[in-house]
């Protein structure tokens, strides 16, 4: 809205002189740096969570929306009572504050934006029905446990679709199709004609939401398997939403994608507000996450968090460079998968002492604190390693 607002009154601020040269416009022109909106996008969400923080957590509680403290793992079934009636729905708080920042400091005339705030709606409205008819179940009295696997699984392909289809259609021509495959960018503008690369893999509509689905769908349901340890979730995201805001920087700015022969994806620059903003989010509701946890996100947070990140892995065309940084998300999924699988082929076997893999290490004899360090820095190591091949490969 702010930035809305610098640009329709544009030239009446730059015609209003204060002092000599001096304008008005001299007063607001940081709002035209990127940069700049993407910082201040992060400290107003970072505040946002701090300030509200207190008094959301309280009113939860009050609410008693808390963790039912409940588990079908035995082995699991002391940890999770030693978490009974801490708030969840959390989620609440890091929505709220991204939506606030990007409404506030983001060009919200861009479509890449409006589709971003149209998901973050979305998903939340999901995760928030979901937490909501689980956490009450026992005040309701009718005993139903949150949404069926099928009726979150439909409204999340539901919209990935159509965020699918709106994104492919997004622009004119062949220059909206997206590159997977990573290789050097070859592509030029003359004039109004685009020239096309031989060295860039050019996906048709069908594919293109084919992947836009997988991803958004696939890192939604990531972030929220992952989400089941006393900042765990939480500070994962913020890790790889910082290589993620260092992706979008430089698929939205053409010399730094020249530089680095990545594709230039004209006005997604604008993402890095939303990226920013995930990050002051995330550091904010870490403070309150953090062992021991006056709060969880919950599905409110973890669903709309995850769609976020495979939606701008879209956008940008850098789909496998973020899964190899969502990695720690990946394989906790993947162990779900697995183990749930290999159970039911072999007529009740394990692959894992449980699922999640962090739940596997918990009953390895792995403390709580240091189950969630070191997948944070595996993390780390794992946007090094992607923001590194941008160069290497």
């Amino acid at each position: 809205m702010l930035y809305w607002l610098l640009d329709h009154f544009r030239t009446w601020l730059d015609e209003t002189r204060l002092v000599g040269d001096f304008t008005l416009y001299s007063l607001v022109r940081l709002l035209d740096e990127l940069e700049f909106r993407t910082l201040a996008a992060a400290a107003v969400a970072f505040l946002f969570v701090l300030m509200f923080g207190p008094k959301t957590i309280a009113k939860l509680r009050a609410m008693k929306i808390g963790d039912s403290g409940i588990t079908d793992a035995a082995a699991l079934r002391k940890h999770a009572q030693s978490k009974a009636n801490v708030p969840t729905m959390g989620g609440v708080l890091i929505v709220g504050a991204i939506f606030t920042s990007v409404f506030l400091l983001a060009d919200i005339t861009e479509a890449y934006v409006y589709m971003a705030l149209i998901l973050l709606i979305w998903m939340a409205v999901v995760g928030g029905a979901d937490d909501w008819l689980k956490l009450t179940a026992v005040r309701r009295g009718d005993g139903r446990q949150g949404l069926h696997a099928w009726e979150k699984l439909v409204f999340q392909l539901g919209i990935a679709t159509l965020i699918g289809v709106f994104a492919y259609n997004q622009g004119e021509g062949r220059e909206h199709l997206t590159h997977v495959l990573n290789l050097p960018l070859q592509s030029t503008y003359k004039g109004s004609a685009y020239t096309l690369s031989e060295s860039l893999v050019y996906l048709s509509k069908p594919v293109y939401v084919f992947i836009t689905v997988l991803m958004i769908a696939g890192l939604s349901n990531a972030v929220n398997i992952s989400d089941g340890m006393d900042g765990l979730s939480s500070g994962l995201m913020v890790i790889v939403a910082i290589g993620l805001l260092v992706l979008t920087l430089i698929a939205g700015q053409d010399v730094w994608a020249q530089r680095l022969r990545v594709p230039h994806i004209e006005n997604s620059g604008e993402l890095a507000v939303i990226v920013g903003a995930m990050v002051g989010a995330g550091l904010g509701f870490l403070w309150w996450n953090c062992s021991p946890a006056q709060v969880f996100m919950g599905d409110t947070g973890s669903l709309t968090l995850g769609a976020l990140i495979g939606y701008i892995a879209v956008v940008i065309r850098q789909e496998v460079l973020v899964l190899l940084m969502c990695g720690v998300f990946l394989l906790e999924i993947g162990s779900v998968v697995l183990q749930v699988g290999y159970f039911k082929s072999t007529g009740g076997k394990r692959i894992f002492r449980c699922a999640p893999y962090h739940h596997h290490l918990h009953l390895g004899g792995w403390r709580e604190q240091q189950i969630v360090t070191r997948l944070w820095i595996v993390g780390v190591v794992l946007v090094i390693l992607a923001l590194a091949m941008l160069k290497v490969r």
